[in-house]
């Protein structure tokens, strides 16, 4: 399953491919969204990640989708948010991030698709679709996603000592995702849990 044309052939998804075009940037569909296509789920929430600024991106799209469409940023966070009908659809910069020991709040720096894939906390959520013209609806899968899908498998992207200890929530977010949609840990990923509970105390009660 690479061409996923048929999954965002509505209007909001060429909206958001002919903005990005004409402001000379790319953009992708990323997360949950993609993931619940693949897993048939239905699903609303859409995260578009941006090779430049999400939140002028975001700006023009509203502008373009004309009335009813209610965008919101966040610039704090370096998000924008449109609602649209039955669609959230929420833009950001790709980043990568660095963390302190003491906090979960990194240090964001912009970066490359890979970078903001790199970040992300599981596999089955690393997985983007190009809104690129040349590419429209290709599946980009650098940590083999859809396999653990398939496998029912909850696995990091990336070492998962280092991805829980800069954010544990994460491993709450492991546990939810395992429960949710009946998939395994991974073994090494379970024992990474274990040995980063005790980062646990510095998310927000």
């Amino acid at each position: 399953m690479r061409d996923m044309r048929p999954f965002i052939s509505g209007r909001i998804f060429t909206i958001i491919a002919k903005v990005c075009e004409g402001m000379g940037v790319e953009a992708y569909i990323i997360g949950g969204f993609v993931r619940d296509i693949i897993l048939k789920r239905p699903s609303k929430d859409v995260d578009i990640v941006v090779l430049g600024n999400g939140l002028e991106v975001a700006a023009n799209v509203a502008k373009k989708l004309g009335k009813g469409a209610e965008v919101k940023f966040y610039g704090q966070f370096g998000t924008a948010m449109i609602r649209h009908k039955e669609y959230i659809i929420e833009f950001v910069g790709a980043r990568k991030e660095s963390y302190k020991l003491i906090s979960r709040k990194p240090e964001v720096e912009a970066g490359s698709l890979t970078d903001d894939q790199n970040r992300r906390d599981f596999t089955i959520n690393s997985l983007a679709i190009s809104l690129r013209k040349d590419d429209y609806g290709h599946l980009i899968d650098p940590f083999h996603g859809v396999d653990d899908l398939t496998g029912k498998l909850i696995r990091t992207p990336l070492d998962p000592d280092v991805t829980f200890a800069d954010d544990p929530l994460r491993m709450m977010r492991a546990i939810r995702f395992a429960t949710q949609l009946n998939f395994c840990i991974l073994p090494e990923t379970l024992d990474a849990i274990t040995r980063n509970a005790s980062r646990i105390h510095i998310i927000t009660k």
